[in-house]
């Protein structure tokens, strides 16, 4: 019982700190699965060592996990550790190195491949689905995003519309224009809409979406969400909207992250080492 109540009192401390929704749930279930490990191996969430801390990422490595969800891991843990007042335990801690290639743009999908999806997802004429794959690529917002914007947040007129991103990465909003397709699609789906609850996309059982539903809903098309974002961004770079634009409607807090984007991807590298030495 005092470990659930240290659980729920960490899980208020998450709540007082304005987390994000996508955060807490991220810190808290990656706690249980370290707990459910420290149980197994007679530990005690209460009385947290560094060494305990140490075998843990040492074992995720074997594992195989990358180094982006180690990294993620981590800082779910660090955060607890500091919530007890045991902050000592995750100092000089080796933790795997990021392996990028920065040299190589984010992929995004090539225009075949995107008129493949949207022809598709229509096809399909599932009107939720729709609307969120166009509100996916037309405005670059992570799926994170997406899944806590409320009806409230989507502006919609004649000429012009708007949506409205209350919780971006690091608690940050923005306002990103609406195109006329995006307005188009949503404007459809709203109106098919015979209830009055108040998330934007419900789930097939009438609550809010969740982030793996929107990525399962994707991956039957074979993309993830992730491209969707990426391809919103270089098409504005490869139109010649000036980086500090794209980095406002995209939510980049550091601008190097757009730089990626006027890199060339690999399919634009391969042409090139086959047009100069074929």
């Amino acid at each position: 019982m005092e470990q659930e109540q240290l659980l729920q009192d960490y899980h208020q401390e998450l709540l007082s700190q304005n987390k994000s929704t996508t955060t807490i749930h991220t810190y808290l279930y990656e706690l249980q699965k370290f707990n459910g490990w420290l149980m197994k191996n007679e530990g005690d969430l209460k009385q947290l060592t560094r060494y305990e801390i140490k075998s843990y990422m040492e074992l995720l490595q074997l594992e195989g996990k990358s180094a982006t969800t180690i990294h993620k891991i981590f800082a779910a843990l660090s955060s607890f550790a500091g919530f007890i007042g045991r902050s000592d335990v995750m100092q000089n801690i080796a933790l795997p190195k990021f392996h990028q290639a920065h040299y190589i743009s984010p992929q995004s999908l090539e225009r075949n491949e995107k008129n493949r999806l949207l022809r598709e997802v229509e096809r399909d004429q599932k009107l939720r689905n729709i609307a969120i794959t166009y509100l996916l690529l037309l405005t670059g917002m992570r799926v994170s995003e997406l899944v806590q914007l409320n009806r409230e947040d989507i502006q919609l007129g004649e000429r012009k519309g708007f949506v409205l991103i209350r919780k971006g990465k690091g608690n940050t909003e923005r306002r990103v224009p609406l195109s006329s397709e995006a307005r188009f699609h949503l404007r459809r789906y709203l109106e098919s809409r015979l209830d009055q609850e108040a998330p934007l996309f419900l789930s097939n059982f009438s609550k809010r979406i969740s982030i793996r539903s929107v990525q399962h809903m994707l991956s039957q098309y074979g993309v993830h969400p992730h491209q969707l974002r990426h391809t919103f961004c270089r098409e504005l770079v490869a139109a010649g909207v000036d980086l500090t634009t794209v980095a406002d409607l995209a939510g980049h807090q550091d601008i190097n992250l757009t730089r990626r984007y006027t890199k060339p991807s690999e399919k634009e590298l391969q042409e090139t080492i086959d047009r100069v030495f074929t």
